[in-house]
C-alpha cells in the first residue's frame, strides 16, 4: 500500500521559513515525478512547485518562485519543501503527491497525480 506522509507544517511569523518532508513508502518513486500542491480555505488545490525523478528539472508555481525550492532523496524516497520568506497568502494545506507513470509532460495538474498525502497546515501570520 503506498503511502505519503508530510511533516514539517506549522505556524510561522511573516518572513519566517519552514521545511516540509514527504515520506513515501510503498512504492520507489526515483522513476516519478513528485510534487507538493496546496489549498486554501475556499479555494481550488494550487500547484506549488514539481521535480522530476531524476531531481535534475523542477517546477515552481510564479507566486512562490524565488522563495521556495524542491528538492528529493530518492535512497530515502522522500521529497522536500524548503520555503522561505513566507508570507500570509501562503496559508494553506499543503500536500505531497506523486505520479504513478514516468515521463509525463504535465507536472502541474493534480489529475495528473495518483498519490496525495494527507496534507500538513502552514500558517503564516501577519
Amino acid at each position: 500500500q503506498v503511502q505519503l506522509v508530510e511533516s514539517g507544517g506549522g505556524l510561522v511569523q511573516t518572513g519566517g521559513s519552514l521545511r516540509l518532508s514527504c515520506a513515501a513508502s510503498g512504492r520507489t518513486f526515483s522513476s516519478f515525478t513528485m510534487g507538493w500542491f496546496r489549498q486554501a480555505p475556499g479555494k481550488e488545490r494550487e500547484f506549488v512547485s514539481a521535480i522530476r525523478g531524476r531531481g535534475d528539472s523542477a517546477y515552481y508555481a510564479d507566486s512562490v518562485k524565488g522563495r521556495f525550492t524542491i528538492s528529493r532523496d530518492n535512497a530515502k524516497n522522500t521529497v522536500y519543501l524548503q520555503m522561505n520568506s513566507l508570507k500570509p497568502e501562503d496559508t494553506a494545506v499543503y500536500y505531497c503527491t506523486a505520479q504513478s507513470k514516468p515521463f509525463r509532460a504535465i507536472y502541474s495538474d493534480p489529475v495528473e497525480y495518483a498519490y496525495w498525502g494527507q496534507g500538513t497546515q502552514v500558517t503564516v501570520s501577519s
